[in-house]
């Protein structure tokens, strides 16, 4: 199996490094515009294979894309952070056009390709990546509620002192502060979580969640990488493996949830095929209103694009 990781920053190359080191493809291919840097980076990741012992070999390209050639899986985390002075019109245009030239080139050597976008404005730029593709919507798709589930996942095993190996959860909706967090269906080894946190630490946990990559920012200085590139890796295992794994993800939706031409995080079963089932749960009145409120803000985004042309 080959995966193709465009975009050798701090995202992309520990996505890369995350699918080296548990051998999830045989070849992996970093490619980035600057020079040198996916070079290098594919090669300081085979140069530890010997320490952890793995055969996954990695590979470095600048710009050119003849090295991706044949990639079953691949994953797009190209594009610049929000700048001061930067509108978020700007953003979304600038970006826009980077995963467009991206996704041309990998579908022209790579047709059969699944596409994971992990780009930010994450939910317009799946949106980006679906239309210059062409390909089916099962096809491409964004990693947002992986991360987002993992930050809520982790924020709980640390109030509750227990592993984050026990918890599950889902939520909905757009990336970051649109997103609709589910309680009802967060579970420690199947015991509902809100018999074990009072109701109060819980909607705090939420919002922490709702803001959580704020929050690294503001510690930093610049956005998450560790967590987005495990999560985007994770997905990348469970195509490329067959996992047939539940997973919340970005995608255009069809009529699920009553919604129709927008792109929102939805459990979906990922196998081999890219989405191989698209799960709708019975959502209660208010969970319901809250994920109309996120594909308005997720709709208002694509009309940006939209307009942009």
């Amino acid at each position: 199996m080959k995966v193709t990781v465009v975009g050798a920053g701090n995202v992309g190359a520990t996505c890369a490094d995350v699918l080296a080191y548990r051998e999830i493809a045989n070849e992996i291919v970093l490619v980035d515009i600057k020079e040198g840097i996916s070079e290098g980076k594919a090669l300081d990741i085979w140069q530890k294979a010997p320490i952890d012992l793995y055969d996954s070999r990695t590979i470095g390209s600048t710009n050119d894309y003849s090295k991706t050639a044949g990639s079953d899986v691949v994953v797009i985390t190209s594009g610049l952070p929000r700048k001061p002075g930067m509108s978020r019109d700007d953003l979304i245009g600038t970006n826009a056009g980077i995963v467009k030239s991206v996704t041309e080139n990998i579908i022209k050597h790579s047709p059969d390709a699944i596409i994971i976008v992990v780009s930010n404005p994450l939910d317009v730029m799946t949106y980006q990546a679906h239309l210059t593709s062409k390909l089916p919507r099962t096809k491409v798709f964004g990693m947002a509620g992986i991360l987002d589930t993992a930050r809520y996942r982790a924020f709980l095993a640390e109030a509750l002192n227990i592993s984050p190996k026990d918890i599950q959860a889902m939520l909905l909706g757009g990336h970051g502060d649109t997103m609709v967090p589910l309680p009802r269906y967060t579970t420690v080894a199947g015991i509902p979580v809100t018999e074990l946190i009072d109701s109060d630490k819980l909607n705090a946990i939420l919002e922490r969640t709702k803001v959580g990559g704020g929050e690294l920012v503001k510690l930093m200085g610049t956005s998450a990488w560790y967590a987005p590139g495990s999560a985007a890796a994770q997905m990348v295992e469970a195509i490329v493996r067959d996992q047939r794994r539940v997973f919340p993800v970005c995608m255009q939706l069809d009529g699920e949830y009553g919604i129709k031409d927008c792109y929102l995080g939805v459990p979906v079963v990922l196998g081999k095929n890219g989405i191989e089932k698209v799960i709708e749960l019975d959502l209660n009145t208010g969970e319901k209103a809250l994920l109309e409120a996120s594909r308005k803000a997720v709709r208002e985004v694509m009309d940006v694009l939209d307009k942009l042309g």
